[in-house]
């Protein structure tokens, strides 16, 4: 039997998954990190993108997380984030959408809390664009 790590991925909205993994893969603050069981302890902000969560037989199931927390522990993943979607239930249509209106509050550069909000507004917009677009290159292979 192979070495599991247990993770949960818990939201605003609460717990989307749980369960063991071989692997766990994020996009941590310093870039993309993966973690395995028994990984040294360590805990780092979580940009907005995807979270991979590897089985024993290697298929990965996809998440989209808005940014977050992201706590390793030698025997426990724990992923704490303001939004996390299945990256299946990510709608493209919406995420273009928000783009769009980001991107012309931006050109508008009305007050700068609208700014700042928008910028914030197209970042997790990109983010999700390109969880959908490395799941789509996934799903081609």
């Amino acid at each position: 039997m192979a070495m599991t790590v247990h993770v949960d991925i818990v939201s605003a909205e609460g717990a989307i998954h749980s369960g063991q993994a071989a692997m766990v893969y994020a996009t941590a603050e310093m870039g993309e990190v993966g973690i395995a069981p028994r990984h040294t302890a360590f805990i780092s902000r979580l940009r907005p993108g995807d979270v991979r969560v590897e089985n024993e037989q290697g298929e990965q199931e996809h998440f989209y997380v808005s940014g977050g927390m992201l706590e390793v522990q030698p025997h426990k993943v724990t992923v704490l984030a303001d939004t996390a979607i299945r990256a299946r239930d990510l709608d493209e249509a919406a995420a273009l959408e928000a783009k769009r209106r980001a991107e012309d509050t931006l050109s508008g550069q009305k007050a700068e809390f609208e700014y700042a909000k928008a910028q914030a507004e197209l970042a997790e917009a990109v983010a999700q664009l390109r969880a959908i677009e490395k799941l789509r290159r996934l799903k081609g292979r």
